[in-house]
């Protein structure tokens, strides 16, 4: 979310701030994708709701300045401000070079996937939100890719159309309420029919607190991946200034391994947690993947590893 506060920050210092000390960890890898919770514009009308956020288009280099390549707009943010504040948003994203899934002119452009191409591996990004079903894009209005979570159908028809152009297929959910600690079985079940009907990975957030890993038929599910970047309040319980940068790597129709960066968001910034921080993160995470049989090992050379259950 690189609104509000975070998008005064950026004015007031420059356009890598935000990515703290995370910025070689970004620049060295050949894909990074992120859910962009805010509209880019300069239009002023605000949608009738609680909060708002927007970053000044000026501001647009922060997005570069990390490496982000492709960015989902299924969420419940994108259209604070309107449709001009989305269509602005696409078209300055186009702009700089960045792609975007789950957001479109239409119901057809929203649901259609990115596709994008690192070292000959082909990989589809797919965008879904149940979040603001007002929102949602029709036949010719702009909107997000609105799904409802059991209703498989407009999941399974975005992968249809793409699988056979690409190598791997992720899907990006904006999913479920704040500060849920887990999935409940109906999200699990949900996530397992996209994965059977085709994804390898699933991208999940919106709780702003993440939820466990699940390794399911060989495929990745990130249930929820918390926040990475705000200025939301810290709610002491819940943590939800704490998550990870997750690291996946994978080849043709293969996913090898996780590898998680713990990060801690303060004063508008992410940087890598230490210390006492840094050992409330592995704790977590192991607490919370142990029912789904997830091994979360801790290597000097390479960190936090993320791995299936053991055969």
């Amino acid at each position: 979310m690189l609104g509000r506060n975070v998008n005064g920050q950026i004015t007031n210092s420059d356009h890598r701030y935000p990515w703290g000390n995370l910025i070689p960890v970004l620049r060295s890898t050949d894909l990074n994708i992120i859910n962009l919770e805010c509209a880019i514009t300069n239009h002023n009308k605000k949608a009738a709701k609680t909060f708002n956020f927007k970053m000044d288009p000026a501001n647009i280099g922060v997005l570069t300045a990390a490496g982000i390549d492709a960015v989902s707009l299924a969420n419940n943010h994108v259209l604070d401000y309107g449709i001009p504040g989305l269509l602005d948003t696409m078209l300055l994203l186009k702009a700089a070079g960045i792609s975007h899934a789950g957001a479109g002119q239409n119901a057809i452009e929203a649901s259609q996937a990115v596709l994008l191409t690192r070292k000959n591996i082909r990989v589809a990004l797919l965008g879904f939100t149940d979040n603001e079903p007002g929102w949602r894009a029709g036949n010719n209005n702009p909107g997000t890719n609105y799904v409802v979570v059991g209703n498989i159908e407009p999941i399974t028809t975005a992968i249809r159309k793409i699988k056979s152009q690409c190598d791997l297929v992720i899907v990006s959910l904006h999913w479920g309420p704040n500060m849920r600690e887990a999935p409940t079985q109906d999200f699990i079940d949900f996530a397992h029919a996209i994965i059977d009907n085709g994804a390898d990975i699933i991208h999940g957030h919106s709780a702003h607190i993440f939820q466990g890993i699940e390794w399911y038929k060989g495929k990745l599910i990130m249930y929820d991946t918390g926040d990475f970047i705000d200025d939301y309040r810290v709610d002491l319980v819940y943590r939800n200034d704490r998550s990870f940068l997750f690291l996946c790597e994978a080849g043709r129709h293969v996913i090898y391994q996780l590898k998680l960066v713990p990060v801690v968001i303060s004063n508008m910034q992410v940087n890598m947690a230490s210390g006492n921080e840094y050992d409330w993160l592995l704790k977590r995470i192991r607490e919370i993947c142990q029912p789904f049989g997830t091994i979360i090992s801790e290597h000097s050379r390479e960190g936090i590893i993320c791995r299936p259950p053991a055969a």
